[in-house]
Parts: C-alpha cells; sequence; structure tokens
C-alpha cells in the first residue's frame, strides 16, 4: 500500500523539483568543465542542454560523495506548508544523492519567537536534515510590515545559501498563496506582471534559479492534511489570522466572499491566471530588452520619437528599467509613475520634470527622455 494521496502529492512535487535541480547542476558542471578546456575542444553552445531526469528513475549516476554532492535547504517556518515541504524534501533527496538541509528565520516579532525557532530546529534535526541554521534578523520599516519581513527573510536565505554553497532553497508557497499575491498586485494596478505572481523558480544575488517552489499546483490544505497523516506538529503564526495584515484580511475576508459570490474554483482560476500573465510578462520583457538598444542614440539617451513608434507595453518597459538604472526602488515604482513619464513621450506639452521614487528626475530634453537622480 502505498503513501496517503497528499504525502504522495508533495512528495512527487519535491522529487519534480529536485530533478530540475540536478540538471541545473549537472549544466554548470559541464560549463565548467567547458572553460578549462582549450577552446576548440568546448561544447558548442548549439548543443542543447541535458534533458531533465524522468519523474520516476534513478539517476544516471552513483550518488556523489558527501562533500561534492549539490546541497538543497529548505526555508521552514514551522507552519504546515513549510513543515510539509521539509518531509517530502528529507524523503526524496536521498534517493537521488542530494544532502537535504533546513533554515529558519526568526523575525523577533513576536514573544517567545526565538523559542519557536528552537523548536522548528529540533523538528528539522528529527527528519534527518543536515545542516540546519536558525537566523535571526532585524525588521525594519521600509514598505510597510509585510514588505520589511519579506526582505529581511531573503536576505537571511541568501546569506545561508551563500555560506553553504547550497544549489538551491525551497519555499513552501501554496496554490493558495499564490491566488492571494495575484489579487494583492490587482488591488496594486501595476500591470500584468503584477497579475504573475510568484515564480516556480527564481534568484538571489549572483543565482537566478536559487528558489524553487514546488507545491505552487498544491492547495494548502493539501499540505496540512500531508503533516497530518505523517503525525507532523505544525505552528500556526498568529499574524496568518491577523486582520493587521493585508494578506490576512485577504486571506480570511477577500477570498471566501469571492468564492461565495462567484463559486468554487477561484484559486485554482487566480493561480492559472498567474502562470498565463508570467508567460506574456516574460514575453514582454525580452521583447523590451531587444527594442532598447534601437531606441538610444549615440550617447545612450533615449529618443522620444523611436519610443512613441514601439506599442505601450515595451515602451513603458524601457521606461521603467531605465528609471530602475537611475535609483528608483522597483517595489515603489508603481504604473501610474510610469503613465506620468509615457505623457512626457505620447503627450508632449512642455510639461516640467517628474519625481519617481528613490529622488529620480525624468524630463523631456531637445527630443531625448532623460532619467536620472534629482538633487
Amino acid at each position: 500500500m502505498g503513501p496517503h494521496p497528499a504525502v504522495a502529492a508533495i512528495r512527487l512535487a519535491v522529487r519534480r523539483v529536485l530533478h530540475d535541480v540536478l540538471t541545473d547542476v549537472q549544466r554548470t558542471d559541464t560549463q565548467r568543465a567547458d572553460l578549462r578546456r582549450p577552446e576548440a575542444q568546448r561544447t558548442p553552445e548549439h548543443v542543447p542542454a541535458r534533458p531533465a531526469l524522468p519523474v520516476h528513475s534513478a539517476p544516471p549516476h552513483p550518488p556523489r560523495e558527501q562533500a561534492t554532492s549539490p546541497l538543497v535547504l529548505v526555508a521552514c517556518s514551522g507552519g504546515a506548508d513549510s513543515m510539509a515541504l521539509a518531509s517530502a524534501l528529507a524523503f526524496e533527496a536521498p534517493k537521488l544523492g542530494i544532502r537535504a538541509g533546513g533554515v529558519t528565520v526568526d523575525h523577533g516579532l513576536q514573544d517567545g519567537s526565538e523559542l519557536r525557532a528552537a523548536e522548528v530546529v529540533v523538528r528539522l534535526t528529527a527528519l534527518g536534515l543536515d545542516p540546519i541554521e536558525s537566523v535571526a534578523v532585524d525588521v525594519g520599516r521600509d514598505g510597510g510590515p509585510e514588505a520589511a519581513a519579506r526582505d529581511a527573510r531573503y536576505g537571511a536565505l541568501d546569506a545561508v545559501a551563500e555560506r553553504h554553497g547550497a544549489a538551491a532553497i525551497l519555499l513552501g508557497h501554496t496554490r493558495d498563496d499564490q491566488a492571494e499575491t495575484v489579487l494583492l498586485g490587482l488591488a496594486r494596478g501595476s500591470g500584468i506582471r503584477s497579475l504573475s505572481g510568484m515564480a516556480a523558480v527564481s534568484g538571489g544575488p549572483g543565482a537566478d534559479r536559487r528558489y524553487r517552489r514546488p507545491f505552487l499546483h498544491i492547495d494548502r490544505q493539501t499540505a496540512r492534511k500531508a503533516c497530518m497523516v505523517q503525525s507532523l506538529p505544525v505552528w500556526d503564526d498568529p499574524h496568518n489570522t491577523d486582520p493587521a495584515y493585508t494578506r490576512s484580511r485577504l486571506r480570511h475576508e477577500g477570498l471566501p466572499a469571492l468564492e461565495k459570490a462567484l463559486g468554487k474554483g477561484v484559486v485554482e482560476a487566480l493561480a492559472r491566471t498567474a502562470q498565463l500573465s508570467r508567460d506574456d510578462a516574460d514575453a514582454l520583457d525580452h521583447w523590451a530588452a531587444q527594442a532598447e538598444a534601437s531606441v538610444r542614440d549615440a550617447a545612450g539617451l533615449l529618443e522620444c520619437a523611436k519610443l512613441y513608434a514601439l506599442p505601450p507595453a515595451v515602451r513603458r518597459r524601457i521606461v521603467r528599467r531605465a528609471a530602475i538604472e537611475a535609483g528608483a526602488p522597483a517595489g515603489a515604482l508603481f504604473a501610474r509613475h510610469l503613465e506620468e513619464v509615457d505623457r512626457l513621450i505620447t503627450g508632449w506639452r512642455g510639461q516640467g520634470a517628474i519625481n519617481l521614487p528613490g529622488k529620480v528626475v525624468a524630463q523631456r530634453q531637445g527630443g531625448r527622455l532623460v532619467i536620472r537622480q534629482g538633487c
């Protein structure tokens, strides 16, 4: 008799991601080996990368020695989602010759948070994970409490990954989290990228594929059920039910209201919207990156006439990138800012400079769009 369906689902999701991690590690190893060879012997760039291993196959080589096996960490708060993820990682990683470790971040925002972190370390140790780290962080105030906590958390995770040379960090975000993220993006009105939600694969400094989210197609109840049938203790963060937090209100009031009005299936539809939006946004980003060089003059300044000729979605992406390069914080740069700058291109009537976040100024000068740091 096989495992409970919920346990089977989380293990399969993690197994697929671990195969992807192995493929990335093998590709990186091949590229490094190529760089050590004479140029004539290097692998041609057009040779396709090795395909991912089939889900049910064994690795095509014996597990690496402990010292050289890739390390995959799980970020664990002690909640049901991340505990389910930790259990699946502990089960699947040894089969593929992968070392499995864990990290928990103490945000220091609640009384007894250090005790909670110590308990998570004990639970991860009981699962057989190694190494395990508990990291305390100082949460600032920039962007609000939720954004500040997130920034502190990812900063700590990046540092741990660098310290241990981890190939990847697994995050326990579920399909429900994805739906909430899409709705939050919709409320901000920041365009299609905000509707893209969280990527299944994303990066940290110098590692664009560091973070993996195996559970984006698994609902929150499945993860909780997997913990229950495995008798895994879980911790329910009181912040998740605190109406002071926007995501908490959305989770307990907004989404239930939508399901009542529109019927079941809202979460699945929102998660599907996220993937479709991400595909479109990625294509437009690629188009904008290719078009950018063609709209700059010999001095590197953006030419308004050439920008005007581009589709608005492509033009605004170029403008946004220029603003960020000038020092505007990406998280504070909203659609309304880009619309104001866009009017310098499409509705020029002699208007003055536009002030953007980060003390960045955009203005039109001699048919050029100049975006720079202000005084």
